[in-house]
């Protein structure tokens, strides 16, 4: 097959919003995972990309046009990849320049189907936004990533992916304690890379031309094909919040805490991006907390719909002007009844995809909204009693389906009272079968539990990958059981006291 073709289709449109920076030079790089899957989705095959021509490509080594550097060749006067420079809101609080600190973009593309695509390199040295850093990852994160991407694409919710990780050769400074890491390149594939914080850095910085070409660029990469706009960046306020409405209940369904949802971690096209100090649910807990660096429970688990609406709430305000140039009190009333939808629209989406972990029938977007509402007070109860009985947030849904759930409680009988519930909203007929059989695809037996993820990555930092690529083959698969895997499933010891460090 023909190499796909990178562009740089955003630096072109946005030319104020990224500089050119070549890729540092890996000592010495290998592949430790290669998500071959994704490689034929982009256009790649895999066994180039194990090759050195591939390899140089994956690590950033291309020519002007870029197309990989042979061995030993000289890098272009002119780098094709980029450095991306953003701002936003940290903790709640502007920070009015960040950017691609250790991470170039290699370039965009066009997949298989059609989409565009970018291609990010993190790892792969300090750029002019690296603020004081050295440019370095080590593997560990960069595991994390790829293996928490492909656990949350396996489940059907829209994430940045992993396309490779490779070992650099060298041995860098340890994020904690003082034992060097390996060094690590992760290759990270994206609808686009922009973010809540990149309108944050053009709205603080750029003229209303540089933005006008950011937002319309936005548009065309993100909007649906054949919207009729009323209003370019009033309908991207729209595509956004739908976008991410429809994600965070997602998330909360699948007791999935990102830790650090600031507007530079929000991005445009509704794919959740920069997977550090997040875990997912062990016991259910509402103030779940697993970043080391959120001491106020900023970004806890319940906390993570009304941060999402806030976030949007800072990008509306980037967008005022492009909204209504000539009426700014327009402009302010229609963004505001853009925000004023992301709650029916994410509890709407909270409540089909409730449903089907339930397994009641709920007949799609746009189901009867009393219904729905039955369902989300069901589930309201439902998440009161795990959490008062210290029950497995996802061991609770899966036992739904395979097991008995009233064993999971020390006093069942509270439960058995709200599964009686259940079973009238169930109802029975056709729907109600179908709506049962969905349960299985609904309801994952391997997330990539706290414990596990932990003493794999431990492994990995020892040389040893296997426990790494034995949960990568389980979330890929997230709901077939495998005797094999057994280990995987349930949360192991010590999850709930478990801590993530801001490590990618």
């Amino acid at each position: 097959m023909d190499d796909p073709v990178l562009h740089q289709s955003y630096a072109a449109a946005a030319a104020d919003l990224s500089v050119p920076w070549q890729a540092e030079t890996p000592p010495d790089p290998a592949l430790a995972w290669l998500n071959e899957d994704l490689a034929r989705e982009l256009g790649y095959d895999p066994a180039w990309l194990r090759e050195p021509a591939g390899i140089a490509l994956l690590t950033g080594q291309v020519d002007a046009d870029g197309h990989p550097v042979p061995a030993g060749g000289a890098a272009p006067e002119r780098p094709f990849t980029t450095a991306q420079v953003y701002a936003g809101h940290q903790f709640g609080s502007p920070n009015p320049q960040l950017g691609d600190g250790r991470a170039v973009l290699l370039g965009d593309l066009l997949d298989t189907t059609g989409r565009r695509r970018d291609l990010h390199l993190k790892g792969a040295g300090a750029t002019p936004f690296a603020r004081a850093g050295d440019g370095r990852a080590p593997l560990g994160p960069m595991l994390r990533e790829a293996v928490v991407g492909e656990s949350l694409h396996a489940l059907g919710v829209p994430t940045t992916r992993a396309l490779a990780v490779l070992t650099t050769g060298e041995q860098i400074a340890p994020r904690q304690g003082v034992t060097p890491e390996p060094g690590a390149i992760l290759v990270r594939v994206a609808a686009s890379h922009l973010r809540v914080g990149t309108v944050e850095y053009a709205a603080w910085h750029l003229d209303l031309d540089a933005r006008r070409a950011l937002v319309q660029y936005a548009a065309a990469r993100h909007l649906p094909e054949g919207v009729e706009t009323k209003s370019t960046a009033l309908d991207l306020l729209e595509h956004v919040t739908r976008a991410q409405a429809e994600l965070l209940a997602q998330w909360m369904l699948l007791g999935f805490v990102h830790g650090v949802m600031n507007t530079d971690n929000m991005t445009l096209s509704g794919e959740g991006i920069d997977y550090g100090p997040c875990a997912f649910l062990d016991e259910h807990r509402s103030g779940a907390v697993f970043s080391s660096i959120d001491r106020g429970g900023r970004y806890a688990y319940a906390a993570q719909p009304g941060i999402a609406l806030w976030n949007l709430s800072r990008f509306a305000e980037t967008l005022i002007q492009l909204i209504d140039e000539e009426d700014p009190n327009a402009a302010v009333e229609q963004a505001t009844a853009v925000l004023e939808d992301f709650e029916p629209h994410y509890l709407d989406a909270y409540g089909r995809r409730l449903a089907a972990k339930l397994g009641i029938p709920a007949h799609g977007e746009g189901a009867d909204a009393e219904h729905l509402a039955a369902i989300r007070a069901s589930g309201a109860e439902l998440f009161a009693l795990l959490e008062e009985q210290h029950v497995d947030h996802t061991g609770f849904f899966r036992a739904l389906t395979d097991a008995d759930p009233a064993a999971l409680f020390a006093d069942p009988a509270p439960f058995t009272s709200w599964y009686e519930g259940v079973l009238a909203l169930r109802g029975s007929g056709a729907s109600a079968e179908a709506a049962l059989a969905g349960m299985d695809r609904a309801n994952p037996v391997y997330i990539p539990r706290n414990v596990h993820l932990e003493a794999a990555l431990r492994a990995a930092h020892l040389g040893d990958l296997a426990p790494a690529y034995a949960l990568l083959d389980a979330v890929r698969r997230p709901c077939e059981r495998r005797a094999e895997l057994a280990h995987l499933e349930g949360p192991g010891d010590g999850g709930e006291h478990f801590m993530t460090f801001c490590g990618t």
